[in-house]
Order: C-alpha cells, then sequence, then structure tokens
C-alpha cells in the first residue's frame, strides 16, 4: 500500500534516478562509495560544528572563550559542511530514489527531523550572539542548544536506521 507521498513523489523519483549522473553513480564501481565518503565527510564537519557551539552553548569548552565566538569562528565551516552534505546527499539519493523513497526511516529523516533540525539549527545561529554574549550562557541557550544536540542525534539515529529497511 502506498501512501500520499509515495504516490507523488514515485515519478519524481523515477525521472531523478533516470538521470545521466544516477545512472553513473549507481553503475560505477567507485562512484557511489567515493560520494557517501564525500557526503558523510561534509557530515562530520557540519555536525562537529554544530555540536562545538551547542557545548559552548550548555557551558562546556574554554571559558575565555563565549558561545557568540564560537558560532562566529565555526560560521564558515558550518556552511561548507552544510553544502557538501546536501549535494553529497541529493547524488545518493538520486542514484537510488525510488528505493530511498519508500524507506520509513529515510523518509522520517527527512521530512520530519532533518526539516525541524534545520528551522532549530537557525534560530539557535540567530540567538546564539545574545544568549552567548558572556562566558555564561543563559538557561535559553543551554536548552536550546540541548534540544539542537538532540534533534541532530535523532536525524543520525534515523540515517543509520536506513540500511534495516
Amino acid at each position: 500500500m502506498q501512501t500520499e507521498t509515495q504516490n507523488w513523489m514515485m515519478p519524481l523519483c523515477q525521472y531523478l534516478q533516470a538521470t545521466w549522473w544516477a545512472t553513473g553513480i549507481r553503475t560505477s564501481l567507485w562512484a557511489y562509495p567515493f560520494i557517501q565518503l564525500i557526503h558523510f565527510s561534509g557530515l562530520s564537519l557540519w555536525l562537529g560544528t554544530n555540536i562545538a557551539g551547542d557545548l559552548r552553548l550548555l557551558g562546556i569548552g574554554k571559558k575565555p572563550q563565549t558561545a557568540a565566538d564560537v558560532r562566529d569562528e565555526l560560521f564558515v565551516w558550518n556552511w561548507i559542511g552544510f553544502c557538501t552534505v546536501v549535494l553529497g546527499g541529493f547524488l545518493l539519493f538520486s542514484a537510488r530514489a525510488t528505493a530511498y523513497i519508500v524507506n520509513p526511516a529515510f523518509r522520517t529523516k527527512l521530512f520530519m527531523l532533518i526539516p525541524l533540525a534545520l528551522l532549530w539549527h537557525v534560530f539557535v545561529q540567530t540567538k546564539t550572539p545574545i544568549w552567548g554574549q558572556t562566558t555564561e550562557t543563559s538557561n535559553a541557550g543551554r536548552i536550546a542548544g540541548l534540544v539542537e544536540l538532540l534533534l541532530w542525534l535523532a536525524v543520525v539515529t534515523a540515517a543509520v536506521e536506513i540500511p534495516s529497511y
């Protein structure tokens, strides 16, 4: 039984999977693992910079450095990691779009957890200069950092479960 999401998404996934780049990725011996390596490297960079900022919001890290300082220093690296993750993820998805779109763990990750985590991340990024002006972060900043850590943990958990389906 197909859900509504699958009904309207399947033709798009079939089209995407039939593109020349998706076919090349899927049929190559090295392309899929290489793109997966790039995707995971970007993910490590992106989540690492997120976690560093969130830990500083929680009061963990170098005390002379405020959470706002950490955010500012890692901002460019955070976005480089994000762009790498998105590009790599899109290429990996396009290679096997029809299989991924029916995968419950993938759909949970893509349609629920990632949008929620991204919105929360943007919220935290915009509020960090306010919450993290001093070495002692406000309670709101601490809670926001903890919530962001938990959301990214949920995203990673869903991603790890994708091969199980």
